[in-house]
């Protein structure tokens, strides 16, 4: 396993002078020196940091000057901190004009961007149209990784992906859902093509996809990335007003957004999970999530339990 340290320094000059309060609450000045986490992309072996970042709704603003002012030190605290896989889709707006704009603004290295888009439309030649507007608004020529996007049409899409995979105009292919009622065809897809990726929802009180999602991705060799880590916000309001357990120190862990973040990307199929941030300090809590220890099997059995019992 891949492993990165970030000094201090670059970890309090990637928020800038205003969050500098935030930033030393017990357990965050500590996490920004721990190792990266990284895991290996089957297919290659490629590594990834197991913190990512998602766009959905967060991206979904007006591009301008106002949205610099909202979401560029978040970009920028994003690749400080050792991030990598962003993740977006013509289904969330705004979001890939914007993404665009702030990768444009923040100084980053182009080997350390991880750039995942996704196809969600019907049709081949619509699909190849969607595809080409995304890397101009995005002003990326080559996504590292485009999906087809909740299932839609993803038989015709995958011809055109093998075909840009071969062609070198994309690096990986995969398909995503975030709804548990297409389960059973995500799983008939897995089994039936070949995919380098694949995206669906889990979290530590939507487990299902323990069943069968997560085992068959890891038998085909298929990296597994994870949407809505916290059930859109809902885990928050079951432990608000609730301490984290004192054994959470044994993975690391100082913020119920670690711990939730820590269980998932600490299960073996997992490559990476791409919780979607708005606000720096967010953005750096869940960054910290990838660094030093993860629970194992027995710990992680004991977490579900903690969450039972609230």
């Amino acid at each position: 396993m891949l492993k990165t340290c970030f000094s201090r320094r670059r970890f309090l000059a990637a928020t800038g002078a205003t969050t500098l309060g935030l930033l030393l609450r017990p357990g965050w000045l500590r996490a920004a020196t721990l190792p990266v986490i990284t895991k290996a992309i089957p297919a290659s072996g490629e590594h990834l940091p197991v913190i990512g970042m998602g766009t959905s709704r967060t991206f979904d603003v007006s591009p301008g000057a106002e949205t610099r002012t909202q979401l560029l030190p978040v970009m920028q605290a994003f690749f400080d901190l050792g991030g990598g896989v962003i993740d977006t889709s013509p289904m969330y707006g705004h979001a890939e004009a914007v993404l665009g704009e702030l990768l444009q603004a923040v100084p980053h290295d182009r080997k350390q961007l991880f750039a995942a888009t996704k196809v969600w439309t019907w049709g081949r030649d619509q699909g190849v149209q969607q595809m080409q507007e995304s890397m101009r608004l995005t002003g990326i020529p080559r996504f590292d990784l485009i999906q087809i996007h909740n299932l839609r049409d993803w038989q015709v899409h995958l011809e055109t992906l093998q075909d840009w995979k071969r062609t070198g105009k994309v690096r990986y292919i995969g398909i995503t859902t975030s709804h548990g009622r297409d389960h059973e065809e995500l799983e008939l897809a897995l089994e039936t093509a070949s995919f380098d990726f694949v995206q669906f929802s889990y979290n530590i009180i939507d487990r299902a996809v323990e069943q069968r999602l997560l085992p068959l991705a890891q038998e085909r060799g298929v990296a597994v990335l994870v949407n809505r880590p916290f059930q859109r916000g809902e885990l928050f309001q079951a432990v608000r007003g609730k301490d984290l357990p004192d054994w959470a120190a044994e993975f690391d862990c100082t913020s119920w957004a670690q711990y939730f973040l820590k269980f998932i990307v600490s299960h073996p199929a997992v490559t990476c999970a791409i919780p979607a941030s708005s606000k720096v300090h967010h953005l750096i809590d869940n960054m910290a999530a990838g660094t030093g220890r993860l629970p194992d099997s027995a710990m992680r059995e004991r977490m579900v339990k903690y969450i039972e019992q609230i």
